[in-house]
């Protein structure tokens, strides 16, 4: 009877981490009969389930009825996010000391990327982006590297809830034009923040192989240091520093 009884358990949190990851597969907010179409789960099932994760605050329904991921999770996000960070510290100090300038990690986080980890750059002027700052994934170089790993309509799913805002000239303002770049970064392996987000900044990004969670790491600073034969020297380090954080994560 007990082992029926844990088993029962076990299959319960499977149940309540399914339903929790295809609500942020929505995009963060999502109805009842929508879930029930996305799983092979029985309607009182679900709605069990979800009471329950309502009150707990780890899920909250909206006035519209619509289910959205609840505020508990943002601690446990967070905690995960930091542990993440701190295991990539080395690799892009180690970046910074060989190239001069910032290096960062970010993760995809619902339609956003948010940066979780960095190491600044010693000189007077560069980047700051600072680490829990959201950004649009089509304007940033990790953004985009993370796009890249993923298929055509996902993106396309992103970019409708998220928008893509256009910050400077440079930006990437349809989809078929970043469709069209992520195909580009898949054959060459990096993506280019080319002032997308800030005019006279310029960011070279890989994405992390095998990560947890969709994830990459970058360097950035201005145009008038980062140059093509910075790319020469930067894209082969930053591709170590990401199969050597792959490695990291993989322990976990």
């Amino acid at each position: 009877m007990a082992e029926k009884t844990a088993g029962a358990g076990v299959q319960s949190v499977e149940r309540v981490f399914e339903l929790l990851e295809l609500i942020a597969d929505a995009g963060g907010a999502v109805t009842l009969s929508e879930l029930s179409t996305s799983t092979e789960l029985p309607l009182p099932t679900i709605h069990r389930l979800l009471r329950t994760l309502v009150a707990l605050g780890y899920a909250r329904q909206l006035p519209n009825r619509r289910y959205a991921l609840g505020p508990r999770l943002i601690r446990l996000g967070e905690g995960a996010n930091k542990q993440l960070g701190s295991l990539a510290l080395p690799q892009l100090k180690k970046l910074v000391d060989e190239l001069g300038e910032t290096s960062n990690m970010a993760v995809l986080d619902s339609d956003m990327v948010v940066y979780i980890a960095q190491v600044p750059s010693q000189h007077s002027m560069r980047m700051f982006t600072e680490v829990g700052r959201r950004a649009h994934t089509h304007a940033t170089g990790v953004g985009k590297a993370i796009l890249a790993q993923l298929p055509d309509d996902k993106v396309r799913q992103i970019v409708a809830r998220s928008g893509m805002p256009v910050a400077t000239d440079m930006s990437i303002g349809t989809i078929d034009d970043l469709l069209a770049e992520l195909e580009l970064i898949r054959k060459r392996g990096y993506s280019i923040d080319e002032q997308e987000q800030e005019l006279g900044v310029r960011c070279f990004a890989i994405a992390v192989p095998d990560a947890p969670t969709p994830t990459a790491i970058s360097v950035s600073g201005p145009i008038s240091r980062v140059d093509d034969s910075f790319a020469t020297r930067a894209v082969p380090l930053l591709r170590s520093a990401a199969e050597a954080i792959s490695t990291e994560f993989s322990g976990l």
